[in-house]
Parts: structure tokens; C-alpha cells; sequence
């Protein structure tokens, strides 16, 4: 898993954002643009915490997870059902107790949901990509149907509480308070990710068990356990990603899921298949350049994600920061 440290790597990775920052700050006024940026790595931030966990499963288990969409919509419902059983007309204090509190269940039900789906579905087609491919498909549909079946096709409204409506100034840029708070959230899972994998010895252990799985078994230690901790912490962060999503949107439907989940492939395809931190430097990268996009020639906007992807891969075929390489 890499980290934005620039021993031994190649460091004209790091560099794309702040010179597309850079070239963006040249073109327009300061506010405009510090308004834009902000709004552009929050967009981030929530694309992150959207592929993030599809990025780990597929960098330590070599799946493809198809359904991940499913996963995020599961999230997202399960953030309307919290929400709106908890007075949100609070303070502060009791107004974050009820987002963590979403987000901590979301993470509970992706989670439990994963484990169900890995051991019922996935763990049968672990050595066969194309049925990995044709399974997880057909899984997500049936997710996608029960989550109807359970919430409604009717879109359900979300409505954000107060606290976290409107925007703040400064250096006369409007920079919106939900924004702010998605910036600092996805910055704590990112660091909070890095850390486990990098810096636990239970991460140290899962990334052992990726490299060499017969060793770790030899040592007492059981790999399957380990693999099915991490699918069930990926589909766990995509549910956390539907619920910061809902609260952007406002609203949650069935097909919340399906309609950001090939920007998160996007996004797990620039970063580099597997690479965390390849994840989030791609997704800030996508924010941000649609953001400035979407100012300066709006025609272009609907094209950028693909056209970003198409130099991205031209220039570094295995995405910015690859597994291994970076």
C-alpha cells in the first residue's frame, strides 16, 4: 500500500495536483478558484471513500468486486433509517453523534453483508476471474433488488441537518460547511487506512498473506480469516462512502450506487489497480479537474472523466502510483 512519501519513488505523481492547481490559478480569480478547489477535493474525498474499498480488495485479494455499487447504495439506506430515528434538531454535539453513529452502522451492515457475500458467492470463483466478473454482476443485481424490496423504489429524502448547511468565508471565496467536514473525514480514513496496513500487525500480516499465503499459514496464522476480514472492510468503507454521498445528494435511490460506480473504476483504474494511495490521489485528481473543467469550458465537463482516464493510462499504463511500483 503506498503512502505519499517520496523515498525511493518516482515523484512526478505528487506533482499533478498542485500544478493542475497551479495552471487552474493562473486563469481565474483567487476566490473563484479557492471556492472551486475546496469543492473539488471534497468531491474527492467522497469519491475515495466511495472506491477505496474496492481498491483493497482488489490490491489483497485479487478480486474484482462488481457489486461494489450495491454496497454503497446499502450504505446509503441504512443512513436514511438512522437519520431519521434520531432528533437531528440538536446541537453540534448531538448532530455528529448522529452522522457517526450512521456511518458506524453502515460500516456494521456492509460489513456484516460482505462476509455473507464473500463466503456465499466470491470465495467460490476465487481462482477464476471471469466468474469473479459474472457473479459479482449478478450479486449486485440481487442486492439492488432486495435493498427495493426492503426501502422502496420511491426516492427517499435525506435532508441535511442544519449545522452543516450553508457555507463559511473566506478571502471572499463561499467554501459550504458539509464540504469542509467531508474533506476532514475522508483525510482521517485515508491516514486511518494507511496506518493499518502500514503500521499494525494485524496489516502486516494481510500484506504477508499477499505475498507469500503458505508461509503465513505455516506460521500458525489463518490466510482465508484474514482475506475475509479485508472484503468485509471494503464493502464496509463503500457503505460508509453511500452515506456522505446521501448527504450530499439529499435524496437515496436504488440506483445511487450504480450511478457512481464507474467513476469509482475510473478512479481505481487511474490511482493503480490495488493502491491505496494511488485511490486517493485519484480521486482528488478527478474532483479537482472537473471542478476547474466544468468552470472554464463547460462543454467539456460530461467528457472529462474519460478523457483524464485516456492520459492518464497514455502517460502510465499501470496508473499514477501502481502497487509495487510506487
Amino acid at each position: 500500500m503506498t503512502a505519499f512519501s517520496l523515498k525511493g519513488r518516482d515523484p512526478v505523481p505528487y506533482l499533478v495536483l498542485p500544478v493542475l492547481a497551479a495552471l487552474a490559478l493562473s486563469v481565474m480569480h483567487f476566490s473563484a478558484w479557492l471556492t472551486l478547489t475546496v469543492a473539488g477535493i471534497a468531491m474527492g474525498s467522497m469519491l475515495f471513500l466511495a472506491a477505496v474499498g474496492l481498491t483493497l480488495i482488489f490490491g489483497l485479494m485479487d478480486v474484482l468486486n462488481f457489486a461494489h455499487g450495491g454496497f454503497v447504495t446499502l450504505g446509503a439506506f441504512v443512513a436514511v433509517a438512522v437519520l431519521a430515528a434520531l432528533p437531528m434538531a440538536g446541537g453540534a454535539l448531538a448532530v455528529f453523534f448522529g452522522i457517526g453513529l450512521a456511518l458506524a452502522a453502515a460500516a456494521v451492515a456492509g460489513g456484516g453483508l460482505g462476509l455473507v457475500f464473500e463466503r456465499v458467492l466470491v470465495r467460490r470463483v476465487a481462482a477464476a476471474p471471469l466468474r469473479q466478473i459474472l457473479i459479482t454482476v449478478g450479486g449486485g443485481i440481487i442486492l439492488q433488488q432486495m435493498l427495493i424490496a426492503v426501502f422502496g423504489a420511491e426516492p427517499l429524502a435525506l435532508p441535511r441537518p442544519e449545522i452543516l448547511r450553508g457555507s463559511v468565508f473566506i478571502a471572499g471565496a463561499a467554501l459550504e460547511r458539509y464540504r469542509l467536514a467531508v474533506i476532514l473525514l475522508g483525510l482521517f480514513v485515508y491516514g486511518a487506512t494507511h496506518l493499518a496496513l502500514n503500521h499494525t500487525r494485524l496489516g502486516l500480516l494481510i500484506r504477508a498473506a499477499v505475498e507469500n499465503r503458505e508461509m503465513v499459514e505455516a506460521l500458525g496464522f489463518r490466510a482465508g480469516r484474514l482475506f475475509r476480514l479485508v472484503f468485509a472492510a471494503g464493502t464496509a468503507l463503500a457503505a460508509m462512502g453511500g452515506v456522505v454521498f446521501a448527504l450530499y445528494t439529499g435524496m437515496v435511490t436504488a440506483d445511487l450506487g450504480a450511478e457512481i460506480v464507474i467513476l469509482v473504476f475510473i478512479v481505481v483504474i487511474i490511482g493503480g489497480l490495488g493502491s491505496v494511495g494511488g485511490c486517493f490521489l485519484a480521486s482528488l485528481l478527478l474532483g479537482l479537474a472537473n471542478n476547474y473543467v466544468g468552470f472554464l469550458a463547460p462543454k467539456l465537463a460530461l467528457g472529462t472523466d474519460i478523457l483524464l482516464m485516456l492520459v492518464v493510462l497514455l502517460w502510465r499504463p499501470r496508473g499514477l502510483l501502481p502497487m509495487g511500483g510506487a
